[in-house]
C-alpha cells in the first residue's frame, strides 16, 4: 500500500461536498462512517472488478484525498444502487456522495452521458425526437389502439386540461417501443382512466440525477412543474422507469421552492394497483402462463419503497406464481445498468458486463424463460446481459403482461 503524505491532504475537501451536497437529510451524515466495511460487503461488485470498494471511496472523502477521489474510476463505476447505504449501520448516503462529485468538481462524465443531458435541455428529450415524430406517433399509436379495442372513442390525449393526471413516457418508448404506448394506452381505456399527455413535456428521464448536475436538473424538474400548472392536472403520472420515477418523485423536493413542488407522483405501478383492487380493470391471469422471474429496479425498490406492490401486480396478471431471485426485494442486486453506467461509452462496457454476469447468474437459477422489469434503464442491460452470456429469456414490463390479461367489456 502506498503511504499518504499528509501535506498533500485537503481536510475541508468534506466541507466543499457538504456544501454542494443535494440531500433531503443532514448533510453532514457521510462524517459518521464507522469504516466498518459494511458498506463494501453490501456492494455485490466489490470483488468483481478494480475499483469497486466503498469503504476506501468513503475513507478517502474524509480524510481529505481530494485529487484522488475527483481522478478515481469509483466515482463512474459506481452505479448508486444503494445496497451499500442499506446495510451501512450509520445510513451514510455514498451513492449521494457520487453523486456530489460527479457534477460539482469540473468533472464532465465519460462517453456521452452529459451529453443525453445537454440534448434534453435543448430538445425536450434525451433521444432529440422531434414534437412532429412525437405526436405522429401518438397519433399511429391511438389508431392501433382503436382497432385493437373497436372502439373509436379510445384514445391517447394531449394537452387536455383538467384531467386528473399527466402521463410522462420515456423516450424509448416513442423511438424503440411504440407497441409500449399502445399497450399503456390500453389500460388507460380499461380503467377509464381522465388522463393527459403533453406536446412539449412528455420525457420522463433526468439524466441529471445521475451526472450530478444540478443546475440542469432543477431546469428540467421546472419545466415538469410549470406543465403541470399549465395543464392544470391533479398529479404526476410515470412511465415504467425506475430512474425517471425516482427523479421525479424526489427532485421537487430538492430542486424546486415549496410551492412548485406541491403536485402529487405517482408511477403507472401505483395506479395499475389501485385499479385492479377497486375493480376498475379486470384481468384474466390464463392470458399469461410463463413463469417469470421478477428484477426490482434500485431506484424503484430501494429508494422509492416500491417492493410489493409489483408483485401483487403480477400475482393478478399471470397464472404461474412468481418465481424470485435470491437474494430478492430491496435486497436485489442491481443490473450493473444504473447510475447512468450504460452511457459511459466502452471504456466502461467490460466493467457493466463483468456486474450483469452477476444479474445473469440470479436470472438463470430461477430457471425462468421470462425475467419482468419496470425500468428501461434496466431494460436495455438485461437485453444486452442476455444476448452477451447468451441466455433463453425473454424481457418483459409489468405493463405488457396487465394489458394482455386484460378483460374489456
Amino acid at each position: 500500500m502506498s503511504a499518504i503524505l499528509v501535506d498533500t491532504l485537503e481536510p475541508k475537501f468534506r466541507e466543499e461536498i457538504c456544501k454542494k451536497f443535494t440531500t433531503l437529510n443532514d448533510k453532514l451524515d457521510f462524517t459518521n462512517c464507522l469504516t466498518c466495511g459494511m458498506c463494501t460487503a453490501g456492494c455485490p461488485y466489490s470483488d468483481i472488478h478494480e475499483n469497486m470498494d466503498p469503504r476506501k471511496f468513503i475513507r478517502k472523502v474524509l480524510v481529505g484525498m481530494k485529487e484522488d477521489v475527483l481522478t478515481n474510476e469509483f466515482i463512474w463505476n459506481c452505479t448508486m444502487c444503494g445496497r451499500c447505504t442499506m446495510e451501512c449501520p450509520m445510513k451514510v448516503d455514498i451513492g449521494g456522495i457520487v453523486r456530489t462529485v460527479r457534477g460539482n468538481f469540473g468533472l464532465r462524465a465519460p462517453g456521452f452521458l452529459q451529453d443525453i443531458v445537454e440534448a434534453q435541455l435543448h430538445s425536450g428529450n434525451q433521444m432529440e425526437i422531434t414534437e412532429e415524430d412525437y405526436l405522429d406517433t401518438l397519433e399511429w399509436m391511438e389508431e392501433e389502439l382503436q382497432e385493437e379495442v373497436d372502439d373509436e372513442n379510445a384514445k391517447i390525449p394531449v394537452d387536455k386540461e383538467g384531467a386528473d393526471f399527466l402521463f410522462l413516457w420515456d423516450p424509448r418508448e416513442i423511438k424503440y417501443y411504440p407497441s409500449d404506448v399502445q399497450s399503456i394506452g390500453k389500460i388507460m381505456y380499461a380503467a377509464g382512466a381522465n388522463w393527459t399527455c403533453s406536446s412539449k413535456v412528455w420525457d420522463a428521464t433526468h439524466y441529471g440525477l445521475f451526472t450530478g448536475d444540478d443546475e440542469a436538473s432543477k431546469i428540467l424538474m421546472q419545466r415538469v412543474a410549470d406543465e403541470v400548472k399549465r395543464l392544470k392536472v391533479k398529479y404526476l403520472v410515470v412511465t415504467e422507469c425506475g430512474h425517471a420515477f425516482r427523479a421525479q418523485k424526489w427532485g421537487p423536493k430538492v430542486w424546486l421552492n415549496k410551492e412548485d413542488a406541491s403536485y402529487p407522483v405517482y408511477s403507472i405501478l401505483e395506479l395499475m394497483a389501485r385499479w385492479i383492487k377497486e375493480g376498475r380493470i379486470k384481468l384474466d391471469k390464463s392470458k399469461n402462463t410463463e413463469e417469470i422471474t421478477y428484477h426490482d429496479p434500485c431506484n424503484a425498490s430501494r429508494k422509492e419503497g416500491l417492493i410489493e406492490l409489483p408483485r401483487y401486480i403480477l400475482s393478478q396478471a399471470v397464472e404461474p406464481k412468481l418465481k424470485e431471485m435470491w437474494p430478492t426485494k430491496q435486497y436485489n442486486y442491481c443490473c450493473g445498468g444504473g447510475g447512468g453506467s450504460l452511457g459511459l461509452g466502452s471504456d466502461y462496457k467490460d466493467n457493466r458486463l463483468k456486474k450483469g454476469k452477476v444479474k445473469a447468474d440470479q436470472i438463470e437459477n430461477t430457471g425462468c424463460k421470462v425475467c419482468v422489469t419496470p425500468c428501461h434503464n434496466c431494460y436495455d442491460q438485461l437485453n444486452e446481459i442476455i444476448r452477451h452470456y447468451k441466455l433463453d429469456v425473454k424481457l418483459k414490463h409489468i405493463h405488457h403482461l396487465v394489458s394482455n390479461a386484460l378483460v374489456l367489456d
